[in-house]
């Protein structure tokens, strides 16, 4: 964000509803952490931002990061590029055996409660071990409330994968959207092969640019965030 910022760029990276440092709501008190909340939560963000204009579009990762994909479906009008880090794509993306275990009666809800659990995902699908002081950041919501493992809970259970890359692999092809797209993806990612971007691309060839991360695994941002900054400065001039 800094580097994004040096190069002129306005920049927001809000948590999500319930993660990060964001409000821990309690699910069915107003809030059951689905597909269509997280999208009006979104839409409520950008009006008290006062963001009126078509924007850039920056995306990454399974859970809500597919949310933040089938939003840009809806809104397209509002989108003038998107840029798509490390993301299943198509009905073929892999996804990992966490989101499954936390379906599960009693375990998952034993598992949504280890602190550790996002460092260890994130490290999972990377060639690199996180700094200390990064890890903390994403540690420390965990150590500080039950919620947010909750929260991770709820969406985990509530999302069916099937469906949101269905609608994500049909809404991004060359028949139905025209806005340009760059993957930058981390070729190392031990979740999603390259081959889930090329495939990705194949389906719009016209608007989709590939740019390979070398190096960089699951999340390219905190492996190589200056390839990354390069590439997304590279698109969006």
């Amino acid at each position: 964000m800094a580097q994004m910022a040096d190069a002129g760029y306005h920049c927001y990276a809000p948590d999500w509803l319930g993660f990060g440092f964001s409000e821990m709501p309690q699910p069915g008190y107003g809030f059951d952490f689905k597909e269509e909340e997280f999208h009006k939560v979104f839409d409520d963000l950008l009006v008290t931002l006062n963001i009126t204009e078509p924007f850039f579009l920056v995306v990454q990762g399974f859970l809500v990061g597919s949310y933040g994909l089938t939003w840009a479906l809806n809104n397209s009008s509002r989108i003038l590029k998107l840029a798509i880090l490390n993301s299943p794509l198509t009905v073929s993306s892999p996804v990992p055996g966490l989101f499954q275990q936390l379906k599960w009666p009693l375990f998952g809800e034993f598992t949504c409660q280890n602190a550790v659990v996002a460092e260890r995902f994130i490290e999972a699908g990377s060639a690199y071990v996180l700094k200390l002081e990064k890890a903390d950041v994403y540690r420390l919501p965990y150590l500080s409330s039950g919620a947010p493992g909750f929260a991770l809970l709820e969406a985990a259970r509530k999302i069916n994968f099937q469906d949101v890359l269905s609608r994500i692999s049909a809404g991004f092809s060359s028949n139905s959207w025209e806005k340009p797209i760059l993957l930058a993806w981390g070729i190392s990612d031990k979740y999603l092969p390259l081959s889930v971007a090329e495939e990705f691309k194949k389906a719009n060839p016209g608007v989709v640019k590939l740019e390979a991360i070398e190096g960089a695994g699951h999340m390219p941002q905190e492996d190589w965030p200056e390839k990354v900054v390069k590439a997304l400065v590279s698109f969006l001039y």
